[in-house]
Formats: structure tokens, sequence, C-alpha cells
């Protein structure tokens, strides 16, 4: 159950209504998912993440499909499940094929054992991979 109301669109302020003109704008759809309609209770904080969100998810030295496939990765390690499906969903919207899901899983699961073992072990660093010394 979410700890804040989802609201809407008749119970949105004018700004509020403003972000998601530009949500539904911006991706072309109707559909203004529950992560928004509870940032709406707290406009500027709807509207601050909105702006950053585009900025950061746009093209850019990343492709949008190897962002949103980022996204999974850190969604798995946030222990995300709304963002897990919600980034899965727009990385098969944006392309992901079951093969390149299959394979990110691999990955994923293949750096939380090793991040496991190598934080509970506390193995030092080379200095040749020490971004700090570059």
């Amino acid at each position: 159950m979410a700890t804040m109301t989802l609201l809407d669109d008749a119970d949105l302020s004018p700004a509020a209504a403003e972000v998601f003109a530009d949500i539904r704008a911006t991706r072309g759809t109707d559909y203004v998912n529950n992560f928004w309609r509870a940032l709406a209770n707290d406009p500027a904080l709807l509207r601050a993440t909105w702006d950053r969100l585009k900025d950061v998810m746009a093209p850019g030295a990343l492709d949008p499909l190897t962002k949103e496939m980022i996204y999974i990765a850190v969604s798995a390690a946030n222990a995300c499940t709304y963002c897990a499906h919600s980034h899965t969903a727009s990385a098969r919207a944006r392309g992901m094929t079951e093969a390149q899901y299959a394979e990110l899983l691999s990955v994923i699961g293949m750096a939380m054992q090793t991040n496991g073992l190598v934080s509970a072990m506390q193995v030092p660093v080379d200095p040749a991979f020490d971004a700090s010394s570059a």
C-alpha cells in the first residue's frame, strides 16, 4: 500500500497538472504512472524529479536502451520492485530483446555475487585499478 495518495488528474494542483502534461507530451502517451502520481503531492519535487529524469535519460553518450538497462541493474541492487518493473517495461519498449534481458540478469547476478565476496573479504583495490591515482 502506498504511503502517499496517488493523485487522480482531477486532484492535481495547477503546477502538478503542468508536469503531467509534459510527461504525456514527452512520452507520447496519455498514461501517467503511479510514481508520478505519488510525487504529485509535492509539485516542486515532482517538477524537479521529472526535469532531472528527462535530462539524465535523454540520448547522450549512452543510448536510451543502455540507460534503461543500467536502471534495471541499479533497481535490482536497491531492491526497488517498482523501478525494476517500470524500467524493464521501458527497456522492452526501447527494443530490449529477451536474450539481452537474460544476459543483463546474468551480469547483475554475477556482479552481486562478486561484489558480495570482495566486500566480505575486504580485498584491497589493485593500484592498476585505482581511479583516484589516474
